[in-house]
């Protein structure tokens, strides 16, 4: 019974809280909205690489994007907002 009272708090609480936190890999430390360059001028600097966009969302501060790269493979890649650069971003568990 012990067991079973835990894991259900355990599931609420992650069922009330996750909608807080990153989904992604990376976070940026990107500051107000105000000071970020537009999603628009990234894509364009992607696809003049030769990246074929599929999406571009914002996630723990970052531009999130989903592409082919300009080898063909799918990414998923991050970038910093102000800047632009890509962010390096942590293992999947």
């Amino acid at each position: 019974m012990k067991n079973a009272v835990t894991i259900a708090l355990l599931f609420a609480g992650l069922l009330s809280g996750g909608s807080s936190f990153a989904t992604g890999l990376a976070t940026c430390d990107s500051g107000p909205k105000e000071s970020w360059q537009p999603q628009e001028k990234l894509e364009k600097m992607l696809v003049e690489k030769g990246w074929r966009i599929n999406r571009v969302k914002e996630d723990g501060g970052c531009y999130e994007v989903y592409a082919l790269n300009e080898k063909g493979q799918r990414v998923e890649a991050y970038f910093h907002p102000k800047t632009l650069e890509p962010v390096p971003t942590q293992a999947r568990r």
